[in-house]
């Protein structure tokens, strides 16, 4: 990061680090300490999508006014990582949700609530976005089978460590402490209500986010945090909590669908076609491994519908770049982390 700055101390512009964001307005954390900021008109006017503003995670170039406790943000400085989901709706456009993050914890339920096939969706992402992937399930003091459910998840996320935990009693949370290194910023994401803002608490030592009762009538959490923030734990390493996000749609190449179920990959050297669609052709491996309890149909048919949808999107992409002439920042154009 150093170097991307180094040829902009020429201009007098500082290095901050994006640490809230509400729309237009950011907080900053700066050499000037935390100063309220907001975009440059160039920068504002040049980005072509959302995804190139600033974004919680973010290293920028800005001028600071620490008399007036605020900042211009001229510059998004190139992206390490970047955990990112298509735009909830028709539109085919991305939304990044974090940037530079090493660490992404996926916090799911330990009760009826576990949903695997939504646990696939968050790995694929966080994987193609360059992250570190651990699931944690929440509240395992109240599942009656928590070898059986820790099973299913480790099957669902082959990649990833599984770790059982419990904001309320602290089970798992030396283990999950463990992970966050000193300077190093980890993300905790996953649906509304599952506890992710009772997991920084008890990291935290003290209620510094906040949290709110799941509705006893549906299981559903209220969305406690409005926004995207970065919190700084006492060793030293940095969290950033996200709101809880009923929608979670794919923004990621096919390709990456292949790091996510290497089991599958493995299997489909074996089918006689090649390009096998693992749907009703003959000599399928896959659709055997299925047959013969090797492979669960619900992991089969949730990799078929990941890649369907991942097929769309690539032809959604193809469609937008001859509209627009193949400007950057079209879907398939290269993420700034890459």
């Amino acid at each position: 990061m150093e170097n991307s700055f180094a040829a902009l101390r020429e201009r007098q512009w500082v290095p901050g680090r994006v640490v809230a964001e509400d729309k237009h307005h950011y907080v900053v954390f700066s050499p000037h300490g935390a100063l309220t900021g907001r975009v440059a008109g160039r920068l504002l006017h040049s980005a072509k999508t959302p995804a190139e503003l600033p974004k919680v995670g973010d290293w920028v170039a800005l001028t600071p006014y620490p008399r007036e406790e605020k900042a211009l943000i001229h510059q998004v400085l190139p992206r390490q990582t970047v955990l990112s989901r298509k735009l909830p709706g028709r539109e085919t456009a991305e939304q990044v949700l974090v940037a530079n993050v090493a660490l992404a914890f996926v916090v799911q339920s330990a009760d009826e609530r576990f949903n695997p096939r939504l646990l696939e969706r968050y790995l694929l992402m966080i994987t193609e976005g360059g992250i570190r992937p651990v699931v944690a399930l929440n509240k395992c003091d109240l599942c009656a089978s928590p070898d059986e459910l820790a099973a299913q998840a480790a099957a669902a996320a082959p990649a990833a460590p599984v770790l059982m935990v419990s904001a309320k009693t602290g089970r798992g949370i030396r283990q999950l402490a463990q992970l966050i290194r000193p300077r190093e910023t980890v993300v905790f994401i996953g649906p509304s209500g599952v506890g992710k803002s009772s997991l920084i608490n008890r990291l935290y030592g003290e209620e510094i986010a906040a949290t709110a009762e799941v509705r006893e009538s549906d299981l559903k959490g209220r969305h406690t945090t409005a926004w995207r923030e970065l919190i700084v734990l006492p060793n030293g390493g940095l969290v950033i909590d996200t709101p809880g996000m009923r929608e979670f749609h794919l923004w990621t190449r096919a390709a990456s669908l292949r790091d996510a179920f290497p089991e599958i990959v493995e299997l489909e050297t074996a089918c006689k076609f090649t390009r096998c669609s693992h749907t009703a052709e003959k000599n399928c491996a896959v659709l055997a491994a299925v047959a013969q309890g090797r492979l669960s149909p619900e992991r089969h048919q949730s990799f078929l519908k990941l890649k369907r949808e991942l097929e769309y999107l690539e032809k959604a992409g193809r469609v937008r770049r001859r509209k627009d002439g193949g400007r950057p920042g079209d879907y398939l154009a290269s993420h700034p982390a890459e």
